[in-house]
C-alpha cells in the first residue's frame, strides 16, 4: 500500500495539496469551495445591522433621551417604563439601550451607576443587545398573554440578579396580556423588589389599562421627520458604498412615514434592486410611484384649466406603471406643500423637499389663492376615495381631473360678489320702440335685436303676468289661508306639521303627535291653487321644530312670565290674593289677526251702546 494517501493526511490543513486528478479529495475543508460572493449567507438586513447600540445612535427622540439623562444624573430612576409609537420607531431597540444603561458597569471594574454614556461598551452591553443575558428577560405578550406566563415573571421576581445590578423585564406589544394577566402584575409592578425594572413596549396605547399606565413613566416615541431620515439614510448608503440620488433618499424617507425600520427596509430592497446604484426613477418603478416633476406639471396644467394637457400628462404617468390612486394622493400632497408654503415660506428649507418642489411649488404658492388651494384639496379628497371603489379607477381619476381642472378657473364665492357689486346696475327695460327707431342702439345688446324680427313675442312678453303671493314660511301660509278663509287648513297647518325646510315650491314638513298626513296632500294643492305655482310638499323623517301653535304657546308663556313680574301687576297680584293672570294680549296680536269681518265683529268686545250683564 503506498504511503501517499498517509501524506496526505498528515500534510497541514492551512495549505492542502493540490487535486488534479480524478477522485474524492479530502484533505480540503467543507467550506473552501470557490470564492462566494462577500458576506454571502452571513447578511444581515440594514434594519439590524444599522440598529441604534446608545441613545446617541436614536434619532428623532430628543426629549425622551433628555429627559432619561437628566433622571439618571439626579438618581430619579423610575421602576416601571412604558414606551409607545408607531411601527418601527425603536420601541424595542430603545428597551434594550436603556435595560443596558440600568446594567453598565466598565469592563475594568470600576465603581459606578446607571449611565447614559454608553460609548465604550460594558461588561454586560454585548450581551443585552443581542438578547441573552440571564438579568434581563424578554417576554412577547403577543404569544405569552395569559396569567400563567405573569405568574412567572413574579415569581422570579423575587429573587436577586445573578450578574448585573438590575433583574430587568421587557414586555413587547404589552397590550396582548389579557385582563387577568394585567391584573396579576398590578401590584409587583406598583412595589417592585429594589432589583427589579419593568420596560414596556406597545403600539395600542390605548388598550393599556389606566392602572398600568399610572405606575409607570411613560414616552412617546415621535415619527422620524423626513428630513431627519433621508440624513440618516444618506450616512447609511455612504458606509456601505452604495450611490444614491438625493431624490431617491426623499422618495424613500417619505414612503416611511416617519418609521426607520420601514425606511431601511425599503432601502435594502432599493439597493438590491438597481444593482447597488439607486435612482429616484428607479425607486419610484418599485414603489409604483409617479415622478414627483410630473406630478407638479399636472398640477400646473390643472390649475390653469388646460385639460387636454392634463389628461394627456396623467395617461403618460398612467403607462408607466403609476397607479391613479397615487397619482391623485400625490397630487393632494403637493396641494398640501403649496398651501403649506403659501403660510409659512420657511417650510422651503425642508431637507425632505426635493428641488422642483421648493422652487415651482414656492412659484404656485404666490400665485394661487387660499381658497382655490382649499377646494383644489376637498375635490382630490373626494376623487381619491371614488377612485378607490370605482370598477374602473382609470376612468374615475380622469373625471376627477376633469371636475378640478374646470373649477380651478370659477370664482371663489368672494370673488363672484365683488364682481356683481363691480359691475354697472342694468338699465329699465325699453317698452316697444316705435318703427323709426331711437337713441340708445348700443345698450339694446343681442337680445334685442333677436326681438326686433319677432314683435309678436316681443308684445307678448310686454303683458305683464300677475304673479302670486310669495311665501317663505308657514305663517305665510297661516295668513293665506286666513286670507282666503280656509279656516280648516289654516287650524292644521298651526297645530299638526312641525317645519323641516321651506323654499319656494318645495315644503319638508314632518307631522306633529296625532296629525294626519293627509293634511300634506292639502296644503299642496291649496297652495298650488292659491298661488299659481307648483308647490311640492312631502313629509320628512327629522323632527323638525316647533309647530305654529307651539310657538304661539311659547311667546304667549313668557309674556305673562314677563307681566307678572312687572312691579305695577305684582303690586295688584299682591292686593287681590288669588287673583291670576289668565292671558296677555297686544295690541300687535290684535292687529295681526287678520279675522274676517264677521269675526272680528265677534271678538272685538263690546261696544260703547252694547249692554253687558253679570
Amino acid at each position: 500500500m503506498s504511503d501517499t494517501p498517509r501524506d496526505d493526511l498528515d500534510a497541514p490543513v492551512s495549505a492542502p495539496p493540490e487535486h488534479d486528478g480524478p477522485g474524492l479529495d479530502f484533505g480540503a475543508p467543507a467550506a473552501a469551495p470557490p470564492a462566494p460572493a462577500p458576506g454571502m449567507g452571513a447578511y444581515r438586513v440594514l434594519a439590524r445591522k444599522y440598529r441604534p447600540q446608545n441613545f446617541k445612535d436614536l434619532i428623532g427622540q430628543e426629549a425622551m433621551v433628555r429627559t432619561l439623562r437628566n433622571a439618571f444624573s439626579s438618581g430619579r430612576i423610575a421602576q416601571a417604563y412604558i414606551l409607545t409609537g408607531v411601527r418601527g420607531v425603536g420601541k424595542t431597540t430603545t428597551a434594550r439601550i436603556l435595560a443596558r444603561a440600568l446594567n453598565y458597569e466598565p469592563m475594568d471594574g470600576a465603581p459606578g451607576g446607571p449611565s447614559l454614556d454608553l460609548d465604550v461598551p460594558g461588561r454586560h452591553c454585548r450581551d443585552i443587545i443581542e438578547s441573552r443575558h440571564v438579568d434581563v428577560m424578554e417576554m412577547d405578550a403577543a404569544s405569552n398573554t395569559s396569567i400563567n406566563d405573569i405568574r412567572e415573571i413574579i415569581e422570579s421576581a423575587r429573587y436577586r440578579p445573578v450578574m448585573a445590578r438590575y433583574k430587568v423585564y421587557i414586555i413587547d406589544e404589552v397590550h396582548m396580556l389579557s385582563t387577568a394577566a394585567f391584573n396579576g402584575l398590578l401590584k409587583t409592578l406598583e412595589e417592585p423588589p429594589e432589583h427589579v425594572k419593568f420596560i414596556f413596549a406597545t403600539t395600542e396605547i390605548r388598550k393599556v389599562p389606566v392602572t398600568v399606565l399610572s405606575r409607570c413613566q411613560r414616552f412617546d416615541l415621535r415619527r422620524v421627520e423626513a428630513g431627519v431620515l433621508a440624513e440618516h439614510l444618506k450616512g447609511i448608503c455612504a458606509k456601505e458604498g452604495v450611490a444614491i440620488e438625493a431624490e431617491a433618499l426623499s422618495i424613500v424617507a417619505r414612503a416611511a412615514e416617519g418609521s426607520v425600520r420601514d425606511s431601511l427596509s425599503l432601502l435594502d430592497q432599493a439597493i438590491a434592486h438597481g444593482g447597488g446604484q439607486v435612482s429616484a426613477e428607479e425607486v419610484r418603478r418599485l414603489l409604483g410611484l409617479a415622478d414627483k416633476g410630473r406630478v407638479i406639471d399636472l398640477f400646473e396644467a390643472l390649475m390653469k384649466g388646460d385639460m387636454p394637457r392634463a389628461l394627456h400628462d396623467f395617461r403618460d404617468q398612467y403607462d408607466s406603471g403609476a397607479d391613479p390612486a397615487v397619482i391623485l394622493t400625490d397630487l393632494a400632497e403637493f396641494t398640501h406643500l403649496v398651501t403649506r408654503l403659501k403660510i409659512v415660506p420657511e417650510a422651503a428649507n425642508d431637507a425632505a423637499l426635493v428641488e422642483a418642489e421648493r422652487v415651482r411649488g414656492g412659484e404656485m404658492a404666490k400665485g394661487l389663492s387660499m381658497r382655490v388651494l382649499a377646494r383644489a384639496w376637498q375635490m382630490l379628497q373626494k376623487g381619491i376615495g371614488e377612485v378607490q371603489q370605482a370598477p374602473k379607477p382609470v376612468q374615475a381619476a380622469e373625471m376627477v381631473l376633469v371636475r378640478l381642472a374646470y373649477a380651478a378657473d370659477l370664482p371663489t364665492p368672494d370673488e363672484a360678489l365683488r364682481r356683481l357689486k363691480d359691475q354697472p346696475a342694468p338699465s329699465p327695460a325699453p317698452g316697444p320702440a316705435p318703427s323709426g327707431g331711437g337713441g340708445g342702439g348700443a345698450r339694446l345688446s343681442l337680445a334685442t335685436a333677436t326681438a326686433l324680427p319677432q314683435p309678436a313675442p316681443a308684445r307678448a312678453m310686454a303683458a305683464p303676468v300677475e304673479a302670486g303671493p310669495r311665501l317663505s314660511s308657514l305663517a305665510d301660509v297661516v295668513a293665506l289661508a286666513s286670507e282666503k278663509r280656509d279656516l280648516m287648513l289654516k287650524l292644521a297647518v298651526e297645530t299638526q306639521v312641525r317645519p323641516v325646510k321651506f323654499e319656494e315650491g318645495h315644503i319638508e314638513l314632518a307631522l306633529a303627535p296625532g296629525g294626519n298626513a293627509l293634511v300634506v296632500q292639502d296644503i299642496a294643492r291649496k297652495l298650488t291653487e292659491w298661488t299659481g305655482r307648483r308647490w311640492l310638499v312631502s313629509l320628512s323623517q327629522d323632527e323638525g321644530g316647533s309647530t305654529l301653535a307651539e310657538e304661539k304657546q311659547a311667546r304667549r308663556a313668557e309674556r305673562e312670565e314677563g307681566i307678572r313680574a312687572h312691579p305695577l301687576v305684582a303690586a295688584v297680584l299682591a292686593r287681590f290674593p288669588g287673583a291670576e293672570v289668565v292671558d296677555v294680549r297686544t295690541r300687535d296680536d290684535d292687529a295681526g289677526a287678520a279675522l274676517p269681518p264677521a269675526e272680528e265683529d265677534a271678538y272685538a268686545g263690546p261696544g260703547p251702546d252694547d249692554e253687558i250683564e253679570y
